[in-house]
């Protein structure tokens, strides 16, 4: 597999430098000044591209290129929104960039309740905290008619909760879960949430799913003339949040989609920790199911918790088969290279690495910092290697 990085642009703390050391040869990245649905401009994609290559990097996958709301809701200025991402897709067609990740969550993006959680090891790593989640939402945010949305035993455990939380504690609660974390495409606070929240009022998973694949029957074909591979990032949580629809979590979901619009360049970002978060997941099944279709791979781990939180693991611990997720994807990579040749790489990164050694104390995107993940890519180098070893045929 090809072994890449994501990178926030000049600002990311972490430098292309780095990420050669790390041993990464291909770089994730987007136009992260153009966030609100706006087209890229070719010259600026074309200068990313060469900051990449004078490097000696290359860049091999968008993540992402933002979805506009009205798009989502196929309603108001959708029409324009949809072109501007045909236009930005051609774009980055001629810098010659064959794949991109995108994701269709409605109003907030991957969310997390805790930045830093202490792990036995001494180092951090993200978590999701299901009744922190129902504090905000039901307590702090007020959502209306929210308490719909949760049992009453989890309605009494955040109650209590709330109670015992310091106003520091809300407050940075609040920041984490709406603020916006690296990657996402907006940031909010709680009256400008509110109004956004108040629009999917009506809307189910089935019309959202309905607008999704409306949405794909346009670009799809844009994609396949550019020679583009499109492949969806599932919800993540994969879940509803704030009484949202969300329709990119199981692996129903996932069938549906590519379903719904049959073509070799609508597919599929697996995203390992994503999917992984739910038990209901069969990991192992859905790699085998979709393997010709999975276009991009997020290879990050999980520990699930017996309330449906969740914490980041290390990469080759945790709650998913990790070792037998890769071991499918080489074979997939196997097919691919007796019936296409060259074009068989699959593109992976090492996804939200853990707050480890010096970077604990510098300046950081939550879930991206340097030695966390470098570390979780040299595991999965490590596992990968092992694999063509004992199994020869893999690697030919």
């Amino acid at each position: 597999m090809k072994e890449t990085w994501r990178w926030f642009g000049p600002r990311d703390p972490v430098s292309l430098d780095q990420v050669k050391q790390a041993g990464a040869t291909g770089i994730v990245t987007a136009l992260h000044d153009f966030y609100r649905g706006e087209t890229w401009p070719l010259q600026q994609v074309l200068r990313r591209k060469a900051e990449i290559e004078a490097s000696g990097l290359a860049w091999s996958v968008v993540e992402s290129i933002p979805i506009h709301n009205s798009i989502k809701l196929r309603s108001g200025p959708y029409r324009p929104f949809i072109e501007a991402w045909k236009q930005s897709l051609a774009a980055v067609a001629k810098a010659g960039v064959k794949v991109v990740c995108y994701n269709f969550m409605p109003v907030v993006d991957w969310t997390r309740t805790d930045l830093r959680f202490r792990l036995p090891s001494t180092g951090y790593a993200l978590r999701f905290d299901q009744i922190d989640f129902a504090v905000y939402d039901l307590f702090i945010l007020r959502r209306k008619n929210a308490e719909a949305d949760f049992l009453a035993e989890r309605i009494a455990s955040a109650e209590a909760r709330f109670h015992a939380m310091s106003e520091e504690r809300r407050s940075n609660l609040e920041q984490t879960i709406i603020a916006g974390l690296p990657g996402a495409e907006a940031s909010y606070d709680r009256e400008t949430i509110r109004p956004l929240l108040a629009e999917y009022k009506g809307v189910s998973p089935e019309d959202l799913r309905a607008n999704l694949i409306a949405f794909l029957k346009e670009v799809v074909p844009v994609a396949e003339e550019s020679g583009i591979r499109l492949a969806i990032h599932p919800d993540d949580p994969p879940w509803s949040l704030f009484g949202l629809p969300r329709v990119v979590s199981t692996r129903d979901d996932a069938r549906a989609i590519l379903d719904g619009c049959d073509a070799a360049a609508n597919g599929l970002t697996f995203c390992v920790g994503s999917y992984g978060a739910r038990a209901d997941n069969d990991l192992l099944a859905m790699v085998h199911e979709f393997a010709p279709r999975i276009h991009f791979v997020h290879l990050r781990q999980v520990t699930r918790e017996k309330d449906g939180s969740f914490h980041e693991a290390p990469h080759l611990e945790g709650s998913a088969p990790m070792v037998g997720v890769i071991r499918t994807l080489l074979e997939e990579e196997k097919r691919r290279r007796s019936e296409a040749g060259d074009n068989h790489e699959i593109p992976m990164r090492p996804d939200h690495g853990h707050l480890l050694a010096d970077d604990v104390d510098k300046k950081v995107n939550p879930g991206y910092s340097l030695v966390g993940r470098l570390k979780g890519l040299a595991e999965l180098r490590g596992v990968m290697q092992g694999l063509k070893y004992a199994i020869p045929e893999l690697g030919e």
